[in-house]
């Protein structure tokens, strides 16, 4: 009986471990697309004197732990709004739901949008947009929040990997438009993953 127990512990450590490694190469593959996309004079959103002297993002370490499966609730009544920018322009979006989470035993709960314009798009129709706020924008990480992708769960759950969380364009060049974090996106913790500040 122990020798069994013992032999279901050695696999459930070798399963977590060999989940917790697919789980790094995804986060680095990540980090290695979007090095690539500011490296490139087509897809940069870099300036000319900054796409010059580029040579890799600057990331907070990976922190598998922030890597969250949040309980998710729909929200299908929500009316469409213009979510504010930091131009003039509003692009439309509707809640698509809530996620409620725990990080270092407390609770959060960050709101899940939709662009009206990407749900058009067969490419971009089940995509999520995360946007927020946390208590190193300006200490480390961009002042005005960042942003998480993600896409729609098929079920009460939802992945939020705050080692995926990137700037706005507007980070690094001063023409772009990018959505404001709504207030109800703010986390009060230090959210020590994903890209770090721009230093131009």
């Amino acid at each position: 009986m122990k020798l069994k127990f013992l032999l279901v512990v050695a696999f459930f450590s070798i399963g977590h471990l060999h989940a917790q490694k697919e789980v790094l190469q995804e986060i680095r593959e990540f980090q290695e697309e979007l090095n690539a996309s500011f490296a490139d004079p087509e897809t940069s959103p870099l300036t000319p004197e900054d796409l010059k002297v580029f040579k890799a993002l600057d990331f907070y370490d990976i922190d598998v732990r922030l890597r969250v499966e949040a309980d998710f609730v729909r929200t299908p009544l929500e009316m469409p709004f213009e979510m504010p920018t930091t131009t003039n322009r509003k692009p439309l979006y509707v809640k698509y739901g809530e996620a409620y989470f725990q990080i270092e035993g407390k609770e959060f709960k960050l709101n899940v949008y939709q662009n009206l314009e990407l749900m058009a798009n067969p490419d971009y129709e089940d995509y999520l947009f995360v946007p927020f706020t946390d208590m190193t924008n300006g200490k480390g990480s961009y002042g005005g929040g960042r942003y998480i992708d993600t896409r729609k769960p098929n079920g009460k759950k939802i992945i939020l990997d705050f080692n995926k969380a990137y700037n706005p364009y507007c980070a690094y060049n001063g023409k772009y438009s990018c959505p404001i974090p709504p207030e109800e996106n703010h986390l009060t913790l230090e959210v020590r993953v994903g890209v770090k500040d721009f230093k131009h």
